[in-house]
């Protein structure tokens, strides 16, 4: 599917690539889902990519909070920017390797499930319409959401089958 334009292609895309990633997952063997990705990659295992999808859920719903007060939040985040995301990315991976997989995977699903609670409280123009917000600059809510939710599925199940293979 391509790149959703409406609210129920980005509801359904994305309820369509978080079930595909999590069926990846729960289909590999326990030892599959502990095991270490090749060197080269910043998320070293599944639990790394999913506290990284877990992360990123957090934040735009920060940045949602913060923008519908009508300030303007930190984006990406504090001390960094667009361009600084790897080192972002690299903070981030390091706060979670204490978490356990099981935890990862609880976490990430209360996470998804409040991004999607938050698309669905939106119509269609106020998810969709460039500039409706000034938070989100140039560019839409749907946009912001897009990235957080179903192109970073896909981006996450394309890098562990990379890794599983």
């Amino acid at each position: 599917m391509p790149r959703p334009k409406s609210k129920p292609e980005l509801l359904e895309l994305s309820a369509v690539n978080f079930s595909k990633l999590f069926d990846f997952i729960e289909a590999l063997s326990p030892k599959a889902q502990e095991k270490t990705f090749p060197k080269g990659t910043l998320n070293r295992n599944i639990r790394d990519v999913l506290m990284h999808l877990h992360h990123w859920h957090g934040m735009m719903l920060n940045w949602y909070d913060v923008g519908m007060r009508g300030e303007k939040p930190d984006m990406p985040a504090k001390g960094y920017t667009w361009k600084t995301t790897p080192e972002l990315n690299t903070w981030i991976q390091k706060q979670y390797t204490d978490i356990p997989l099981e935890k990862a995977k609880t976490l990430l699903k209360e996470s998804y499930s409040k991004v999607i609670h938050l698309i669905k409280s939106h119509s269609n123009d106020e998810l969709f319409e460039k500039k409706r917000y000034k938070w989100t600059g140039s560019t839409s809510l749907g946009a912001y959401l897009i990235s957080a939710t179903s192109s970073h599925y896909d981006w996450a199940l394309k890098l562990i089958k990379k890794a599983n293979k």
